[in-house]
């Protein structure tokens, strides 16, 4: 567990995802304070950290939301909120200003690259001519069915996690589609799958790119993987976050095509939950951002990594009973 320290208090949202334990653990022996929140009395991330900096919060949707956040910010003093539900990223951006009116600075990409980013169709479109983007097209009435070949790959504009994605092979599943605009078509890429993590400075400069292949993903999640040297994913990664104005760090996700080319998927601008594996290869992508949003930036780059795999497994913390039972009991706000 970490331990009590009087370093800038820090104050994660998402406590019981991933990132937020990958980003705890990137951080927790640098003598930073942390605090971590989460709907979830449950959640494991909660309970990486002392009692008094566990923190119960609203849903990311709901509509008291950000006002709750800043409250609970303003009554702990929290010096940096680090989100990382992507429900929540977009309405906390763009209250950036009441954050720091308040003292606390937010390590969370901009409003307007976050804007690009949850609406994979704007993303495409933004990036299309930058990197090679693929065929995709919206899934409403206009969507041009003689023209397109099964199988093809469907998904939510907005979504996350591997949520709603399917592989379309036949008229019946498509006619079972909604055709409203709010899905995506995109052509189907058979090659292999690789996330990026990029490390953006605060004044925009491409710090690191570390791609890495997902070789078994579970739930959205790479549970095995390896990074690699490759500059052609590096370099699309690099173009990719420099298009949207990147600050900070994002997972950029990219699929070979049938001649190898990789094709841009989509964009996490947020910390993603195989960040350990980054973070051993050579490259601290939290402890960078979270140093930098205190005022002291990271080296020019490009930060050097080495190849490495990962495997992940359940894991356990052990701590009394009656720290679940406090929080349980605890009032949920709302």
């Amino acid at each position: 567990m970490t331990q009590s320290t009087s370093g800038p208090a820090v104050l994660l949202t998402g406590a019981g995802g991933a990132a937020a334990v990958s980003f705890i653990k990137a951080v927790r022996e640098d003598g930073y304070t942390l605090h971590a929140a989460d709907m979830d009395p449950y959640a494991a991330g909660l309970y990486l950290v002392p009692p008094q900096r566990r923190h119960r919060i609203l849903p990311g949707a709901h509509p008291q939301f950000v006002s709750h956040l800043l409250a609970l910010c303003r009554r702990h003093s929290i010096d940096v909120l680090v989100p990382t539900v992507d429900v929540e990223l977009l309405a906390i951006a763009r209250a950036r200003e009441a954050f720091e009116s308040a003292g606390v600075r937010l390590l969370l990409a901009s409003a307007h690259t976050l804007t690009i980013c949850v609406d994979k169709l704007m993303l495409l479109r933004a990036c299309d001519g930058t990197v090679p983007v693929g065929r995709y097209a919206i899934l409403d009435e206009t969507f041009p069915r003689e023209s397109w070949s099964f199988p093809f790959i469907v998904k939510p504009r907005a979504g996350a996690g591997s949520r709603g994605i399917e592989l379309v092979s036949s008229e019946t599943r498509l006619a079972m589609l909604p055709r409203d605009g709010s899905m995506l078509a995109q052509e189907y890429l058979p090659g292999q799958e690789y996330s990026v993590d990029v490390l953006a400075a605060a004044d925009g400069r491409i710090v690191a790119a570390i791609p890495r292949a997902r070789l078994k993903v579970d739930s959205g999640i790479a549970v095995t993987a390896t990074t690699l040297h490759d500059v052609e994913l590096e370099e699309s990664a690099r173009r990719v976050a420099t298009r949207i104005g990147l600050h900070y760090t994002a997972n950029i996700q990219f699929r070979r095509d049938a001649k190898g080319t990789p094709v841009l998927l989509e964009v996490n601008a947020r910390f993603p939950g195989t960040m350990p594996l980054t973070v051993r290869s050579g490259v601290n992508m939290p402890l960078l951002s979270l140093r930098d949003v205190l005022g002291v930036p990271p080296p020019e780059g490009p930060m050097a990594f080495r190849d490495l795999a990962v495997v992940r497994y359940w894991t356990e913390e052990f701590i009394d009973a009656s720290e679940i039972d406090a929080l349980r009991a605890e009032v949920a706000p709302g």
